[in-house]
């Protein structure tokens, strides 16, 4: 017996294929990470990320200029800090003059209508290169005497010129602390991405190379939740709408569609997503070596990562995907 019901009908043309699409990709969906690094004039490319670059403060001027040109207008900055200048405190975290700072409050001046996220963890900053405040004797990571500098951290973000605040440390009670001291220092317009839920993921390698701030002992399991967990990841959200969050995140985007799935399941709240470096590094490895089609291949990483339920997305391929879509 031939087919009644006959789902190729809907397939048959270019045209009725773009009529139907479920799920659309734009330029309004990308924040595009960027790696400020010390020096000037200067673009250095980062080996294991084919076609990112840290930039000096004064060539990332250029490279948000060029983004805003394809329609990209959200962008997260990263500093890759000297390792003179980092301490067991990040107290490097909070100098308005310094790399991180002066950069954010150079590209908002330079580009005023961008939005500018800016990261709150202690690793960029910190001489044993975790998210928050180690003992020195025993080597756990201290909650509670973590939260005072990761308060003052996003004060200082804001004061620089910060719009939306990202605190990536996993430390518990952190979206409640900034979002007081925000609150009591005048910066209640700022808002808060969480990372809500952040795993102890083995695809970070590339990032940590960027920045230079892999840990200098141990692990990050202690406070980063465990990739078998699932319902973990609805507790932490429960917990950072609670705290005024205005925004969560889920990192990383590839291997955790199902959480990205399942937060936007329970939440009125908007859901990004972090397409994290190893990710990244994974399709251009292959594309080099000719084994997939990289543009088609960014394509439908992006489009999945939206479809599972993304409304933003974290992505290094922003700027490629953003030249794909403009050729339409």
């Amino acid at each position: 017996m031939l087919p009644t019901h006959r789902p190729r009908r809907n397939r048959k043309s270019e045209v009725i294929r773009d009529m139907v699409q479920e799920t659309r990709l734009t330029t309004h969906d990308f924040i595009y990470p960027l790696f400020i690094t010390e020096g000037q004039n200067q673009q250095t490319p980062i080996s294991s990320m084919p076609g990112i670059f840290r930039f000096t403060a004064d060539r990332v001027i250029d490279e948000v200029g060029a983004c805003v040109e394809l329609g990209i207008n959200a962008f997260a900055p990263f500093p890759n800090i000297s390792e003179v200048l980092k301490d067991r405190l990040a107290r490097e975290s909070t100098n308005l003059e310094g790399l991180y700072l002066k950069a954010v409050a150079d590209i908002k001046r330079q580009f005023p209508e961008v939005v500018i996220m800016t990261d709150v963890a202690m690793d960029p900053y910190s001489s044993d290169g975790h998210d928050g405040v180690v003992d020195p004797d025993s080597g756990e990571i201290l909650n509670d005497a973590s939260l005072e500098i990761l308060g003052q951290m996003a004060l200082a973000q804001a004061r620089a010129g910060a719009d939306i605040i990202g605190p990536s440390d996993m430390m518990d009670g952190r979206v409640a602390w900034i979002r007081r001291v925000l609150d009591e220092n005048a910066f209640s317009h700022v808002s808060i991405m969480s990372y809500t839920a952040k795993y102890a993921s083995a695809f970070y390698g590339p990032f940590r190379d960027a920045l230079a701030s892999a840990p200098k002992r141990g692990d990050k399991k202690s406070y980063q939740m465990n990739p078998a967990n699932k319902r973990e990841a609805l507790r932490e959200l429960a917990l950072d709408e609670a705290e005024g969050a205005d925004m969560v995140m889920i990192k990383p985007a590839l291997s955790y569609l199902d959480i990205i799935h399942s937060v936007k399941e329970h939440t009125h709240l908007p859901v990004t997503a972090y397409n994290v470096s190893g990710e990244y590094a994974m399709v251009k490895a292959a594309a080099q070596n000719g084994w997939l089609d990289g543009e088609r291949t960014m394509m439908e990483v992006l489009t999945s990562i939206k479809r599972a339920g993304a409304d933003a997305i974290l992505t290094y391929f922003a700027k490629e995907a953003a030249a794909v879509l403009r050729r339409g």
